[in-house]
């Protein structure tokens, strides 16, 4: 009996334990509320909570926040560099455009020399040029102007017994005698000059 007492007392216990899992209060137990709002239960809760709180703190404090601190100053740190990086960048861009403005400058004024070089070398280029080729027309028109002369003294020469020969036809024509070639060259002179 002692075996069949003990086994349906441990059958009841199962069936207690099998109704206050699923939900459903057994016959002799008790009803209590939700566990966490039974204030029999504050103190357990609270010293849980105390913990849990203590561990968590703590566990933000040694791991998480060193961690975070970490990668704070790690991108601060890229940051600064950065940021010189780019102002020694600026800065050396700065100096390169300068630098290439002074040797456009530079060039521009070396330019403007080689052309000032070029105008001078070709004025004095052309005035020589001109100056050989007056020369060489003076010559022309000395030598012409002897030409000229010359023809126009041969000329005269001429002008002079034409005159003679037309000045002795009209007078025979006119007076219907010979002139004589002494009276005609006197004659043309004395009108010449």
């Amino acid at each position: 009996m002692f075996v069949a007492t003990a086994f349906a007392a441990s059958a009841q216990d199962a069936a207690e334990a099998t109704h206050s899992e699923t939900g459903v209060a057994s016959e002799g137990a008790h009803e209590a509320g939700f566990p966490p709002f039974d204030s029999s239960t504050f103190p357990s809760q609270i010293l849980w909570l105390a913990i849990t709180f203590g561990l968590f703190y703590l566990f933000l404090k040694r791991v998480v926040l060193p961690r975070i601190g970490g990668i704070l100053e790690v991108r601060r740190d890229r940051i600064a560099q950065d940021l010189d990086q780019a102002a020694r960048m600026k800065e050396e861009a700065d100096e390169a455009v300068a630098a290439y403005e002074q040797e456009l400058a530079d060039a521009r004024k070396k330019a403007n020399a080689i052309g000032q070089e070029a105008r001078d070398a070709a004025k004095a280029e052309a005035d020589a040029e001109r100056r050989e080729i007056e020369k060489e027309l003076d010559a022309k028109l000395d030598e012409a102007e002897k030409r000229i002369a010359s023809i126009k003294e041969t000329a005269m020469k001429d002008v002079g017994a034409i005159a003679e020969d037309t000045a002795a036809s009209i007078v025979q024509e006119l007076v219907g005698g010979r002139l004589d070639k002494t009276a005609a060259k006197a004659a043309v002179k004395s009108v010449k000059q």
